[in-house]
């Protein structure tokens, strides 16, 4: 042991003796850094042998010293500040979990209070914990807590349609009588005036997509048409003012504030719930819709109105179920309203952003351009219209007014044009939605020819906008003697004119 003691003593005192010499070493240092009389002296020294250039130098020297002393006492300083920021946060992150277990472990003793409670009551009437009655069931019902019901607006509708039985309005009406009363009633009533034409494209709209975009300069109408066909079908148009913020579909239908336990619901959502109930027609009005993108917030029901079975139009608002929800809300989902149809209004300006092909090919884009002229119309009042009656002449209209073969020969003959010269196809999505537009569009009182020019001039022409112009000009003038000649003369008048617009632009 003896010779370990030795051992030690050696060992450590080299590792100690190291220690403070580097102790020694950084006061020594220190002192020597911050020796100012030393300084002194030596500037003494040599201050008779030095040229007036010197001294500058001398000046210049002195100064870098003192900046160089500066600034590693300012990262020091830095050093110290952050390193006390940091554990500033620590401390108030450790206060903060200390916190939080307190009152985790509070609500822990109130459960227990409220299960002795329970267990209390139970007992009382006669009950083992565990059991219950249909008493106890029927007290809990009638007398549930609004603190238990996170879909508050959708529960009052609950309560309101109660006892709701489906109106029949007993409509007999054709497509041409609703466009007629409907420009009438927009006139007489709202002082709103639109042509014959405006109305049969609209109304076709509606049979071929439920997403319907009314685009134009400002002025003319794009949101008062909107507001009409609510305020004829009797249930006012939910105007929703999309905000440049809109990001996703919360903006839309809200979401669930997981502080509060409630979900904070949109009047969007609100007419859907309401819409659900109802065979009548509804109608949400995306008003500048462009303000923010579009396949952003409007991405889910992009996809889900495209899906043939209606029973698949499930959006998902929560991911569970609270026995409390509303009685449509199954499942923590919502169904989308099939008697729902969504009304966009766009600017095209620099405030806004660009509406993109997977928007366009999905919805009816509708141009609003032309100034209204007043005309003398009949006094026609509102009506109530069923959906089911709506519906059921669309579809009679598809069926009775298909396209005719020799026309589908000509749209195939154009798209083999459009794909050589110009490198644009139709997609399939596009030829369906045609072939329910345009036999309304005749059943409404109009020509086919005239029905496939303004489809063609809206949903396919419209991407030539994308092409380089210098490339497409030259042409433009034989794509139009092709029209004129597969279709007739002037027949596709909204094509041409669309074409000579772009051309003068380019």
């Amino acid at each position: 042991m003896e010779t370990f003691s030795r051992f030690l003593y050696q060992f450590l005192k080299q590792f100690f003796s190291g220690a403070i010499t580097i102790v020694k070493g950084i006061a020594t240092g220190i002192e020597q850094t911050f020796n100012f009389k030393s300084y002194q002296e030596i500037i003494n020294t040599y201050k008779n042998d030095l040229s007036v250039p010197e001294w500058i130098l001398v000046v210049i020297s002195i100064l870098c010293i003192v900046i160089f002393v500066g600034l590693i006492i300012t990262l020091i300083y830095l050093l110290f500040r952050k390193y006390t920021k940091i554990r500033k946060k620590a401390i108030d992150q450790e206060e903060l979990l200390e916190e939080v277990a307190s009152l985790n472990k509070q609500v822990e003793t109130l459960m227990k209070e409220k299960e002795n409670i329970m267990a209390m009551k139970v007992s009382q009437l006669g009950l083992k914990p565990g059991e219950s009655s249909e008493v106890d069931i029927q007290e809990e019902d009638e007398n549930i807590d609004d603190s238990d019901i996170r879909f508050s607006k959708l529960h009052e509708i609950d309560l309101q349609f109660e006892n709701y039985q489906q109106i029949d309005y007993e409509n007999s009406f054709s497509l041409p009588e609703l466009c007629d009363n409907f420009r009438n009633f927009a006139a007489s009533k709202l002082k709103l005036y639109y042509k014959p034409e405006m109305i049969r494209v609209f109304i076709s709209g509606l049979a071929s997509t439920k997403l319907i975009i009314l685009q134009g300069i400002s002025g003319t109408g794009k949101t008062s048409l909107a507001y009409a066909w609510g305020k004829f079908m009797k249930h006012d148009s939910c105007v929703a003012s999309v905000q440049p913020s809109w990001r996703d579909r919360t903006d839309m239908f809200g979401y669930f504030n997981e502080f509060t336990k409630k979900f904070n619901e949109t009047e969007m959502l609100k007419e859907m719930y309401t819409a659900g109930y109802v065979d009548e027609v509804y109608t949400v009005i995306l008003d500048e819709m462009n303000l923010s993108r579009v396949e952003y917030y409007f991405a889910e029901m992009l996809s889900i109105l495209e899906m043939p079975n209606r029973d698949e139009w499930i959006i998902e608002l929560v991911p569970n179920s609270w026995k409390t929800d509303p009685k449509y809300i199954t499942g923590g989902k919502i169904k989308v309203p099939s008697n729902m149809w969504y009304i966009g209004t766009i600017n095209n300006d620099d405030s806004t952003f660009a509406v993109t092909d997977k928007v366009y090919d999905r919805a009816m884009p509708i141009d609003i351009n032309d100034k209204s002229v007043p005309f003398e119309p009949i006094d026609t009042e509102a009506q109530g219209i069923n959906f089911s009656y709506l519906d059921i002449l669309f579809k009679n209209a598809i069926n009775n007014n298909p396209i005719s073969q020799e026309t589908l020969d000509k749209i195939e003959q154009m798209d083999n044009y459009v794909i050589q010269h110009f490198r644009i196809a139709f997609g399939n999505r596009i030829v369906s939605h045609m072939k329910k537009f345009v036999p309304v569009y005749v059943a409404c009182g109009g020509d086919e020819i005239a029905g496939v020019d303004y489809f063609i001039a809206k949903k396919i022409l419209r991407k030539f906008e994308q092409l380089n112009m210098s490339y497409i000009r030259d042409e433009i003038d034989p794509y139009i003697q092709f029209l004129n000649t597969t279709f007739g003369k002037n027949k596709m008048n909204e094509c041409i004119e669309y074409l000579l617009r772009l051309k003068k632009m380019s």
